[in-house]
């Protein structure tokens, strides 16, 4: 008998100075990237890819190719935002942090399908920019691949800039299927030159769950605009830049996770200050992503957590919920664009809610809103598409 306790008392002491060094670990690995870092800009070009699916990175200096589209007033553009989910949400997948069984996309073939299937979507609905989250670069959760070398695959010629959200330590849970150390963020395309982009730390939980919720971030990317209605080329980028006529595309992907009101309402008025920052100097802003709250006016009151209605009383002067518009313009938002991942998705019986969507300017008039109907075919979100005029 005494042997036994010996041995138990043996394993538990060594159980619990693994467990003391992985907290170690976990802390001492634990790092932010800095706030308002500068993003490189590249371009997506048949046959000068470098093996990472980018070229060169350019800078408003040297960004002189202007003959994929010069963007100004009075014309229709379109703009599609889209959280894939990092490849792992085919219908019959449940995630562990909903309730659900998986941390892992089901296996490398399958997550490399469902990417592959969100960028043949994206190709074909031919947007002009597209705000896409969730977009993993090495994660154990997605087999290590890099799912930004696949999108690139099917936007061709389009430039974009990539801001990093998510990279924890590995992390050991749930123990049957550990998450594992994971890189993701989210990526802006755009058919015209984008000249200036950073990106933004949005504040996040100081309580462990910081550890399950890194590094939320937005990124601005900024497109030069041609003469106001004339749809003519300007001279150089850094002429329209100085004339202050600026497209600021808002990449942005709220936390889900561990929030609390007050971090929240943070995320929201760090956004809202560059914004207004942004409009302030005659620009034109769209931002656009997964809220991670209930766009929708008419709430269903068993929302689970992670669907906190949006609050629209925060909204500052000069912007509003482009959903809202959907009564004068044409519009088809019956369809929800995110499904609870707590069991495999049931078109009867699953719930659904729109997370994802734009806010938009006082000059920018919204002329089409779709929800875009897959069934959750690629992620547990379905895509928003949404046409606009610059005023």
């Amino acid at each position: 008998m005494r042997k036994t306790g010996k041995r138990i008392a043996v394993i538990a002491l060594i159980l619990i100075l693994i467990l003391v060094v992985y907290v170690i670990y976990v802390f001492a690995v634990y790092d932010r990237l800095p706030d308002k870092l500068a993003l490189e800009v590249y371009r997506v070009e048949t046959g000068t890819d470098d093996g990472n699916g980018m070229d060169d990175a350019m800078t408003i200096e040297d960004s002189t190719s202007w003959d994929e589209g010069i963007y100004s007033a009075g014309q229709n553009y379109s703009i599609l935002t889209y959280n894939i989910g990092f490849g792992a949400y085919l219908p019959e997948y449940s995630f562990f942090m909903d309730g659900g069984k998986s941390s892992w996309g089901k296996d490398e073939d399958s997550v490399a399908a469902a990417v592959c299937g969100a960028g043949t979507l994206m190709r074909d609905t031919d947007a002009d920019f597209m705000l896409i989250q969730e977009v993993d670069r090495d994660g154990t959760r997605s087999y290590h691949i890099d799912e930004l070398e696949l999108l690139n695959q099917f936007t061709e010629g389009y430039y974009y800039t990539y801001a990093q959200n998510y990279d924890s330590p590995f992390l050991f849970f749930p123990p049957w299927e550990p998450h594992g150390a994971n890189k993701a963020g989210v990526v802006t395309y755009s058919r015209g030159a984008i000249t200036e982009a950073m990106r933004r730390s949005l504040p996040i939980s100081e309580s462990l769950s910081k550890f399950v919720d890194l590094d939320r971030c937005y990124s601005i990317s900024r497109i030069p605009l041609g003469e106001l209605g004339s749809g003519t080329q300007p001279e150089s980028a850094a002429a329209s830049a100085e004339d202050g006529r600026m497209l600021c595309l808002y990449n942005m992907h709220m936390s889900a996770y561990g929030s609390s009101d007050e971090i929240r309402a943070g995320q929201l008025a760090m956004l809202y200050e560059d914004m207004m920052a942004d409009r302030q100097k005659g620009n034109y802003v769209i931002c656009g992503g997964d809220f991670n709250h209930d766009l929708k006016t008419e709430n269903s009151r068993n929302a689970p957590e992670w669907a906190y209605p949006f609050p629209r009383e925060s909204l500052p002067e000069g912007f509003r919920m482009a959903i809202d518009d959907s009564a004068a313009a044409e519009a088809d938002i019956e369809h929800n664009t995110c499904r609870s991942a707590e069991e495999p998705y049931q078109e009867e019986t699953t719930y659904t809610v729109t997370l994802d969507g734009f806010i938009v300017s006082d000059n920018v008039e919204v002329r089409s809103y779709r929800h875009v109907d897959t069934g959750y075919l690629y992620s547990d979100h379905d895509p928003v598409l949404m046409e606009f005029v610059l005023k």
